[in-house]
């Protein structure tokens, strides 16, 4: 089978599986890099014909040109639920991704805003058009929530409770997360400036438009989030972005003693090994400070 063929078969079944379009987008991007690369370097069209050494030779080209470790891991990512759906479908004999390693390399630890950097930032949209408080209460969710990106721009009005959020995440599963008494109090002012503001007018069902009443898209919350770090002096090795909140949630959960699998199921993640790499980018000074609130013999 041709391996264009399976390529598109496979993208199909990531969409019928409701996979984002996002995520289909850059499963196709992954495995278009490697299918050129075994097309003009291995002279091979066929998927049966694919062996575990192409893939390594192809990752190894891959770091020799600079690419980073998580970059590579995210390509076998790709390319092991590729391989792994050929073999299930009969169109490879083995998984030919199965004795491949993750490539091995230093933790990466994404810094996160401390409680100073979270609060200007949170407070940096002050005024009271539907825009100012429509992108507070945006970064307020990403706070209280640690929700994805994706999560925020298709959440609906109807995903609001009392006192907690239904989250669509990813594939259509859905999740609870709790909200705080803040996050509700501007919540409901946001709903009733934007019934206000969009009086009148047939809108999508998204809790969160544009001020035309238009859909918002990954790159417009991108840059309120930028202009907001911009503004407030954020530290320049701060990655100022939605994922960072995400991040910096699951640190303060973590902090004030949340423990890491009830945390695995705020977020959304298939497994606690997920959540474990949030534990990395804990500064050295507040492990620190926890060891010592925890110490045996203190508590004793």
């Amino acid at each position: 089978m041709l391996l264009t063929v399976v390529r598109d078969e496979f993208l199909f079944n990531c969409q019928c599986r409701k996979l984002s379009d996002k995520t289909v987008k850059n499963y196709a991007n992954q495995i278009g890099y490697l299918f050129n690369f075994l097309k003009q370097e291995v002279n091979v069209v066929d998927v049966e014909k694919v062996q575990p050494q192409h893939i390594k030779q192809f990752l190894a080209n891959m770091r020799q040109s600079g690419r980073k470790v998580n970059y590579l891991n995210d390509l076998l990512k790709a390319f092991k639920v590729l391989f792994r759906y050929a073999y299930e479908e009969g169109y490879t004999p083995t998984l030919v991704t199965e004795k491949i390693k993750n490539a091995k390399g230093g933790k990466t630890i994404i810094r996160t805003f401390n409680e100073q950097e979270t609060k200007r930032l949170i407070n940096h949209y002050q005024g009271h058009t539907y825009l100012d408080i429509r992108n507070r209460v945006m970064l307020m969710l990403l706070v209280d929530t640690g929700i994805r990106i994706g999560e925020l721009i298709n959440m609906t009005e109807v995903q609001i409770k009392h006192d907690y959020i239904i989250i669509k995440g990813k594939g259509d599963k859905e999740r609870v997360v709790p909200k705080s008494p803040l996050l509700s109090k501007w919540l409901i002012k946001y709903m009733a400036v934007r019934k206000s503001f969009f009086q009148y007018r047939i809108l999508p069902d998204n809790l969160f438009l544009s001020r035309n009443g238009r859909l918002l898209g990954d790159s417009m919350i991108d840059r309120v989030i930028k202009d907001a770090g911009k503004a407030c002096n954020v530290s320049d090795d701060i990655r100022v972005s939605a994922h960072t909140f995400r991040h910096t949630y699951a640190q303060y959960q973590l902090k004030n003693g949340l423990d890491i699998y009830t945390l695995s199921r705020l977020l959304g993640h298939e497994s606690i090994a997920i959540t474990q790499t949030y534990l990395n980018g804990l500064r050295d000074e507040e492990v620190l400070l926890q060891a010592q609130k925890t110490s045996p013999l203190m508590n004793m």
